[in-house]
């Protein structure tokens, strides 16, 4: 081979621990990396100009219609091409794939884009750990140990008080805060003084980088304390959903909330309908045709596909007599990962590993006043943001 150098340390250096997945497939455990890894990889180590990937005639193994969903099984060679310096390399690999779904053109898609990708990360695995060949060792020895976590009692009191808390307030001044208390109390003081959806928008995206600061410092302390900002942010957007409300003997401007917000009442997270007094205990789940046209029309969350699938977040509300949660907590996705999502076992997790937060964005969906539009506009900006403050969501991925 003709590597330079720096590919060959790259190509012989250990798989990362951080990048390898797990799944249960029949009580064994499977170790494997994603697809988007491996071409990532592959760009990093290959540079993007000089490798190509050549997919050829994927074949039907199987197909069922059980239960009212079509199943079916698909195979596919994939032949990559290396270019290093004047030598060219070619590796092939076979893969599987498999594809569930209501309708057979779907269940047909997912599964020929599934054998692509696993023929992809085979071929690629060829060339080193960092393609997941490490992982058909079972003792994983070419893989990294994943660092110790020091337990809360083994970290100091200057460790625990480590975290810097700045605030922007409405009007963009900035203040920073000694401990994670006053940085909640400063946010409760600041949301009293929101009357509007629009202006809690702007809250929010104005310290979305303070709030990744937060998380960034210290991933576990952190983590806790942007729950407890998210939670005080929807608790303060569910009233503020709710229309007119009197608050001190005042009535709140209603006429500055976009009519379709006022007139949307079931913005809590289990359902309930909200009063601004007290929840009615029966659950509610919404269903809104338009509203989930205007979610498919959205790229994919996670790589920026189109065309999207609303997904139900199925832990916004408890399970229920196989129905769906409700409308409101949809996000888009592509039929990929939307077969992926429902094929783990552990959503929360799913949406963990990839640093979203889909109930956050689907409460920013929810709440677009005009949703007829060919293009989806928000709030403020025409682009979604991961609640986390990792960036942009909605972008677009080689693949």
């Amino acid at each position: 081979m003709a590597f330079d150098l720096r590919q060959k340390k790259a190509l012989q250096a250990k798989l990362r621990f951080a990048k390898v997945k797990t799944r249960v497939n029949n009580g064994a455990t499977i170790h494997y990396i994603e697809g988007w890894q491996a071409i990532a990889e592959a760009n990093r180590i290959f540079g993007p100009d000089n490798w190509d990937r050549e997919t050829g005639t994927p074949k039907c193994i199987w197909s069922e219609h059980v239960r009212g969903q079509v199943s079916c099984l698909y195979s596919s060679k994939v032949r990559i091409t290396v270019r290093a310096g004047e030598t060219t390399i070619v590796r092939d690999g076979i893969g599987t794939g498999f594809g569930r779904a209501t309708l057979a053109d779907a269940a047909h898609d997912i599964a020929m884009k599934a054998a692509e990708t696993d023929a992809t990360k085979r071929a690629l695995a060829t060339f080193g750990n960092p393609f997941g060949l490490a992982l058909y060792d079972k003792r994983l020895n070419q893989v990294t140990r994943p660092a110790k976590k020091e337990s809360p009692g083994q970290r100091s009191k200057q460790d625990a008080t480590k975290l810097k808390f700045e605030l922007f307030d409405i009007s963009g001044h900035k203040r920073e805060l000694a401990s994670s208390t006053e940085f909640l109390q400063a946010i409760e003081k600041t949301l009293a003084d929101l009357q509007t959806l629009e202006a809690l928008y702007t809250f929010w995206e104005g310290n979305i980088e303070n709030f990744t600061v937060v998380l960034d410092q210290d991933l576990e302390q952190g983590r806790s304390v942007i729950d407890a900002v998210i939670a005080k942010l929807k608790a303060h957007a569910r009233v503020l959903g709710t229309g007119p409300s009197t608050t001190d003997g005042q009535l709140s401007n209603a006429n500055s909330v976009p009519k379709r917000q006022r007139s949307r009442k079931v913005l809590a997270d289990n359902g309930n309908r909200k009063t601004g007094r007290a929840p009615i205990a029966k659950e509610r789940r919404v269903r809104d045709a338009e509203h989930l046209k205007f979610v498919a029309r959205h790229p994919c969350l996670v790589c920026g596909r189109r065309p999207a699938q609303a997904h139900h977040v199925r832990f916004a509300q408890p399970s229920a007599m196989a129905m769906k949660v409700s409308d409101e907590y949809t996000v888009p996705l592509c039929t990929g990962h939307h077969d992926s999502v429902h094929r783990t076992g552990d959503e929360r997790a799913w949406w963990a590993a990839r640093k979203i937060d889909p109930l956050a964005i689907a409460l920013q969906l929810w709440s677009v006043a005009d949703k007829s539009g060919e293009t989806p506009t928000f709030p403020s900006e025409t682009a979604l943001k991961d609640p986390v403050g990792t960036g942009t969501v909605s972008v677009s991925r080689k693949n």
